[in-house]
């Protein structure tokens, strides 16, 4: 039995919760064109027992090596016990191993399901569809099982906590640093233990994405402790400016700039990016590309408001600068704005849809605009 149609009919949190009333069993993926990316959900009798996301894409194995709780060749051990007929999970097997305790094993999964979760419910449009069915093997290697109610109760909590969080910490690429001797407190500090691991790990280099990922820690947890840090005066936030390729300061010309954080950007090297657009600002404020390429880098942030600014800005600079009428139009459609979005796209499509180079984008585009219009008048019929 397939379930399927576009969040804007149903929204995710309405399927999360028909699948647990009706205690399904099978696999949900949403996919959102505009984010270019794909989330997947496992759910056994309603719960959800595994999770994975196309922009991170890291199963059980590879989770637990990535963060350093098991080793290459223990899982290779555990596999091959598995290939050798063990009907065990992946998990239980690497506990009687000895080398993870039960504890952390679900401790990593429920992180793993919770973070692709969490993501997608921020997710406004795409696509979902459910399959039902057995589930593959690997879905249930970590043998947890979390209530959907309860995903659905701290996703919202999340949400609305993120908001307060974000008035200090815009993205995750901000970097924490101690302060100054002469600036710091001369009182003690007493702080939780998630809270020393955090203070701990920042040196004045990596950002809050780079912490949480050396810690194995979820985004979320890391950037809500950087933040009572912050708000507390025991460390500062600053944003992250540092070589893309080498020293920036030997790239005089802006140009160079721009095509090195371009490359930074399609490497999702944000941080990298960040620092060079910035760079070629700091060298030519009025540049327009430079503007374009800030846009881009706050697309990728989901900061759609700063990025539709920045295209805005630089269409003001040079009103032909074809793509800016293109990524102006997917700001404002990610911000809700489909007749806007709409006017952007057609003229993106009447100024340079022809040229050779960006003919693999005109039938997306297009299709973007269909969609656009037919939302639209469905939005507009509700108020009839």
């Amino acid at each position: 039995m397939a379930i399927e149609g576009p969040l804007k009919e149903l929204g995710i949190h309405d399927v999360f919760q028909l699948l647990d009333v009706s205690r399904k069993t099978g696999v949900l993926r949403i996919t959102s064109k505009i984010r270019q990316n794909q989330g997947t959900v496992y759910f056994d009798g309603g719960a959800v027992v595994y999770a994975e996301i196309q922009s991170n894409p890291h199963r059980l194995g590879e989770l637990l090596v990535r963060t350093g709780k098991v080793g290459e060749a223990d899982l290779s051990r555990a596999r091959e016990i598995q290939q050798r007929g063990d009907r065990r999970r992946l998990g239980e097997i690497l506990v009687e191993m000895g080398v993870i305790t039960e504890r952390e094993l679900e401790r990593q999964v429920r992180q793993q399901i919770e973070e692709v979760v969490f993501e997608m419910m921020s997710w406004q449009e795409g696509y979902f569809s459910f399959i039902e069915g057995p589930l593959p093997a690997f879905a249930g290697d970590g043998a947890v099982r979390l209530p959907t109610e309860a995903l659905l109760m701290e996703g919202a909590r999340r949400i609305d906590e993120w908001s307060r969080i974000e008035s200090k910490i815009p993205h995750l690429d901000m970097v924490p640093a101690l302060p100054p001797a002469e600036a710091a407190s001369e009182g003690l500090l007493d702080l939780l233990p998630s809270e020393w691991g955090v203070l701990a790990a920042i040196d004045g280099e990596g950002s809050i994405r780079g912490i949480a990922a050396l810690l194995g820690r979820t985004e979320f947890d890391v950037a809500k402790i950087v933040f009572g840090l912050s708000t507390a005066g025991i460390v500062m936030l600053a944003e992250r400016r540092r070589a893309v390729g080498g020293d920036l300061a030997q790239f005089q010309d802006v140009g160079e700039l721009v095509r090195q954080g371009a490359s930074a950007l399609a490497a999702e090297d944000l941080e990298g990016a960040r620092a060079a657009a910035q760079a070629a600002v700091d060298r030519n404020a009025h540049d327009p590309a430079a503007q374009v390429l800030l846009g881009r880098i706050a697309l990728a942030e989901r900061r759609e408001a700063e990025a539709e600014e920045h295209f805005r800005r630089a269409l003001r600079l040079d009103a032909m600068l074809v793509d800016a009428h293109r990524l102006l139009g997917q700001a404002v459609a990610l911000q809700g704005r489909f007749a806007e979005a709409v006017e952007w796209w057609q003229r993106w499509l009447q100024l340079g849809a022809g040229s050779p180079d960006r003919s693999a984008q005109v039938d997306r585009i297009q299709e973007a605009v269909h969609a656009a219009q037919t939302l639209e008048m469905l939005l507009r019929g509700f108020h009839d």
